[in-house]
């Protein structure tokens, strides 16, 4: 069974930071562009940061450019978004996401390039 599974998130204050993984199983991640999502109820899936499968080239929304960081370890089949300088902007329920004929530019600004999610994990910053 193939399984994305979000964990990090948290109530933060403005300025500090977080740490979010994703533990992939099922699959091994070596094959696929991985990414974080963002969204609020009711409002559209925000790609925030995807990082490819074969050179590790990494996207990133305006909104998080110099203040959030992706990586991947293919050894432990996880991608982790490290996100610092938080602000209450940046209050979501984010999201991992898999896939596995894409890139990283193509996957965050088009999401239906995502084979798999994970169930999300909240993110909440008091200011």
């Amino acid at each position: 069974e193939v399984k994305l599974v979000e964990s990090g998130g948290g109530l933060v204050r403005a300025g500090e930071s977080l740490r979010l993984s994703c533990a992939a199983s099922g699959f091994t991640i070596d094959d696929y562009a991985m990414g974080w999502f963002r969204q609020a109820p009711g409002k559209d899936r925000e790609g925030v940061s995807c990082i490819n499968s074969y050179d590790d080239s990494t996207y990133y929304a305006d909104s998080v450019k110099g203040r959030f960081t992706i990586s991947r370890d293919n050894a432990k089949n996880t991608v982790y978004l490290v996100m610092n300088s938080l602000n209450p902007e940046d209050t979501y329920a984010y999201y991992c996401a898999a896939g596995r004929f894409t890139t990283d530019q193509r996957m965050c600004v088009e999401s239906a390039f995502a084979d798999y999610w994970g169930q999300g994990t909240q993110v909440t910053v008091s200011s």
